[in-house]
């Protein structure tokens, strides 16, 4: 049964902490509802009992950006793969900041110094719902991947803005991710 919750507390916080992935959904107005995996270590932040914010590293598209300049709904979901059975959902608002970007200086302390940070997606959590579970397999965790993270490297700074002019300045519908307007 669905529980609604008024801020993350402890528990709620700790269970988060205790997840290897998560996963982020936003839509714009139109065309596809995007949904992303996330996880690295050190790339997710809780800042108070309603807000969070992640690291969103450069990937192929760059969906979650596109959609919050023009719609800024956004959910995660974290989901017990080992221990008891649990899914935690966060609604609420959020907005991306470009590397350098008004407010990037404040928020990148609360994460990793990986290659090929793109953006802080900053979080006002609206509604925090938890959920049984029970439908959720069973997984052991058997480590982080470095594909992206050397990928990144080889690349290098300048690399990676040139990675982001030509895959990561419109999203897959086309919409505009301000990737380089920071």
């Amino acid at each position: 049964m669905a529980k609604r919750h008024e801020a993350i507390d402890e528990n709620l916080r700790s269970f988060m902490a205790g997840q290897q992935i998560f996963f982020v959904s936003t839509a714009g107005p139109e065309g596809r509802v995007n949904l992303s995996p996330k996880g690295l270590d050190g790339t997710f932040a809780m800042l108070g009992p309603r807000r969070v914010a992640f690291l969103n590293l450069t990937g192929s598209g760059n969906e979650t950006a596109a959609h919050l300049r023009l719609n800024d709904r956004i959910t995660l979901m974290f989901c017990a793969f080992s221990g008891p059975p649990n899914i935690l959902r966060l609604y609420g608002k959020g907005k991306a900041i470009g590397v350098g970007g008004p407010g990037w200086d404040e928020l990148a302390p609360f994460f990793a110094d990986l290659p090929g940070r793109r953006q802080i997606v900053d979080v006002a959590v609206e509604e925090i719902i938890t959920s049984c579970g029970y439908g959720v397999p069973l997984m052991d965790f058997a480590g982080q991947r470095d594909t992206l993270v050397k990928w990144a490297e080889r690349k290098g700074d300048e690399g990676i803005r040139a990675y982001w002019r030509e895959k990561n300045s419109l999203s897959f519908d086309g919409l505009p991710t301000g990737v380089l307007e920071e």
